[in-house]
């Protein structure tokens, strides 16, 4: 089940609520999903997998080609997609070069009307109405991921187009992503919080695990390197006497301790990688 749509329609806090927890990180600055990331819904009845996938954009860098990459390929490969648009605001170019390339893939589609709890319902009404043109669509939903309004319809008219097969995940499975991209992607959601505007898109974050004998005590341990392409913006990232990454690696701290349910110790460096997002090299190396 791939879950798309343009930049900032609400894909990763629906794929959230849709899981049960946090598997992809959220925040009101566009592309900040870079990589698909499977979050899975184990009920009595079904189990869903959903990919998260970067908002389709108009692409400046490398980076965001191949996050567009990503995003359309998926389209090919799940049995049914899940188009996002966004009810406060009118449907738009974006919009429809995503609707567009969805026909294309074939695959049947339910689109979402996102974010009704931020419009009226006559606005809600229009953007059904907007989205109506876009596509030949196997079903219309309305919902809210921030509140969880819609969300039993949206599964029921997903599950009754999903082929039957066998549960590929264990029933406690949520995703399959492994703790250092969890640790990398919260670091990155805290820091795209507390930093500056120009920073989202130069803002790269990976962490590894420190071996057991360099550990303190047992806790789960792990060192955090965050890539900026400038000077200057490595200076922003530590913020004055450090006080930006400090709050940044507390809060990520906080979430990930209450996510594993064990103590975590964040080792961080902040370097400059110039132009990351243009070199292919740098892109492969990140995993990006």
């Amino acid at each position: 089940m791939s879950v798309v749509g343009r930049p900032n329609v609400g894909k990763s806090t629906l794929v959230n609520r849709l899981v049960g927890s946090k598997v992809s990180i959220v925040s009101d600055r566009p592309q900040t999903t870079r990589t698909e990331v499977r979050g899975v819904r184990t009920t009595s009845t079904s189990q869903i997998v959903f990919l998260d996938t970067p908002g389709v954009h108009k692409p400046r860098t490398l980076l965001g080609e191949r996050s567009n990459e990503r995003s359309l390929t998926t389209l090919r490969e799940v049995d049914v997609v899940c188009f996002l648009v966004d009810a406060s605001a009118p449907v738009g170019p974006g919009d429809r070069f995503v609707a567009a390339r969805v026909a294309e893939a074939g695959s049947p589609t339910v689109l979402v009307v996102n974010k009704v709890d931020a419009a009226s319902k006559a606005d809600v009404a229009r953007r059904l109405a907007e989205a109506s043109e876009l596509g030949d669509f196997a079903a219309f939903v309305p919902v809210s991921a921030a509140t969880g309004d819609g969300l039993d319809v949206l599964v029921d008219q997903l599950e009754q187009r999903l082929p039957e097969g066998p549960h590929y995940y264990p029933d406690d499975v949520v995703t399959d992503q492994p703790e250092t991209f969890l640790v990398a992607e919260l670091v990155r959601e805290k820091l795209l919080a507390v930093a500056r505007d120009e920073l989202p898109h130069s803002i790269a974050v990976t962490a590894e695990p420190i071996e057991q004998e360099e550990r303190r005590d047992d806790l789960l341990a792990f060192r955090v390197v965050i890539r900026v392409e400038r000077d200057s913006q490595k200076g922003i990232v530590i913020g004055r006497r450090g006080a930006v990454l400090k709050q940044a690696g507390t809060e990520a701290r906080r979430e990930l301790e209450a996510l594993l349910g064990t103590r975590v110790y964040l080792d961080t460096v902040v370097r400059v990688d110039r132009d990351w997002q243009r070199r292919p090299q740098a892109l492969e190396r990140l995993g990006l």
